[in-house]
């Protein structure tokens, strides 16, 4: 789906350098990567529990995720260095305009008792996370499919410098922040 990127370079271009008085295109912020994550604590006790993991974020991406290891033992968690106990998946590209246009016009409204999400979690240097409590939320998610609800940290990595560039950035991408 180029639209989403289309629309970045026509409009967003424009309304940016307008809005913060760019003096170069070049400046523009522009988003770079999205990062998809999926902890999973039970991992310990089930290791199929990670194939179902893996399973479901490739259907939502379309891109098989990285297995992510412990780094170090914790004996009060039962966890050993490097049993698996997680999933992440990067996209950039068309995969990312792809994945941003489906997940704010399709799985945030499909989320219970949405109202928008809340604008405070930047980082200061132009990244925001969102934490999604069900995967259910996505249409490639089947639901007599899976085994258990559960959620995933979404990053939005931005070149931007300062978090009100990021806000405007991804506004601008139909991204619906909550309303204070």
């Amino acid at each position: 789906m180029a639209r989403l990127k289309d629309i970045y370079n026509k409009n967003i271009v424009s309304s940016m350098m307008k809005e913060f008085k760019y003096k170069n295109v070049m400046q523009v912020p522009r988003l770079e990567k999205v990062v998809l994550n999926v902890g999973l604590g039970e991992a310990t006790q089930n290791v199929k529990v990670v194939d179902h993991a893996v399973q479901e974020i490739t259907n939502i991406t379309g891109q098989k995720p990285v297995v992510t290891t412990a780094k170090k033992s914790i004996a009060s968690f039962k966890l050993r260095q490097g049993m698996p106990i997680g999933c992440m998946v990067t996209l950039r590209g068309e995969k990312m305009y792809e994945f941003l246009d489906r997940f704010i016009n399709f799985a945030l409204p499909r989320v219970r008792d949405f109202k928008g999400v809340p604008d405070k979690s930047f980082d200061g240097r132009g990244s925001y996370t969102l934490g999604i409590k069900e995967q259910i939320i996505f249409l490639e998610v089947d639901y007599d499919k899976i085994d258990k609800i559960r959620g995933m940290n979404i990053t939005f990595v931005t070149t931007a410098k300062t978090d009100d560039e990021a806000k405007a950035l991804l506004k601008y991408f139909g991204m619906p922040f909550k309303v204070n």
